[in-house]
C-alpha cells in the first residue's frame, strides 16, 4: 500500500507524478527543481541560491512525509553543467549534519523548465 504525499510548501507536480509517496518504511520523493509556487516557473536566480531553494524544498516535502534530511539515505542530483557541481554540492552538504546518503549526481542535456539543478531523495522512517 501506498501513502501519497502532498504540501502546499513545494512546487506541485508539473505531470502525471506526486511530490512523494510512502510505500513501507521508504519515501520516496520525484525530482523536485527551483519553480515559484504560484507562477510555476523557474526561478532564475545563480546555482547557489537555485540549489538552496530544491533544498528548502525537499524539506518541506519530507517534513509533510513525517521525516528530516536525518532520514535521507539517498540522493540523486541531475545538473545541467557538472562545472557547477562544486556549488552544488557546497549547499547540499549543509543540509546534513553527518552520515552523509549515498549519492549519484548526473549530467543531463536538459532539466525540467530548463533548471539548472533538479533533485530526488529516497528517506527511511525510523
Amino acid at each position: 500500500m501506498k501513502k501519497i504525499i502532498k504540501t502546499p510548501n513545494a512546487p506541485a507536480p508539473i505531470g502525471p507524478y506526486n511530490q512523494a509517496l510512502i510505500v513501507g518504511d521508504t519515501v520516496y520523493l520525484s525530482g523536485t527543481i527551483a519553480m515559484d509556487l504560484q507562477s510555476k516557473q523557474l526561478i532564475k536566480v545563480p546555482i547557489k541560491e537555485e540549489t538552496k531553494i530544491v533544498m528548502d524544498y525537499i524539506g518541506e516535502i519530507l517534513k509533510a512525509a513525517g521525516c528530516t534530511f536525518d532520514n535521507v539515505v539517498k540522493a540523486t542530483i541531475f545538473l545541467n553543467d557538472m562545472n557547477t557541481f562544486v556549488h552544488v554540492n557546497e549547499v547540499y552538504a549543509s543540509y546534513f549534519k553527518s552520515d552523509f546518503p549515498t549519492r549519484a549526481t548526473i549530467q543531463a542535456a536538459r532539466l525540467p523548465k530548463d533548471a539548472n539543478v533538479e533533485i530526488s531523495v529516497e528517506a527511511k522512517l525510523f
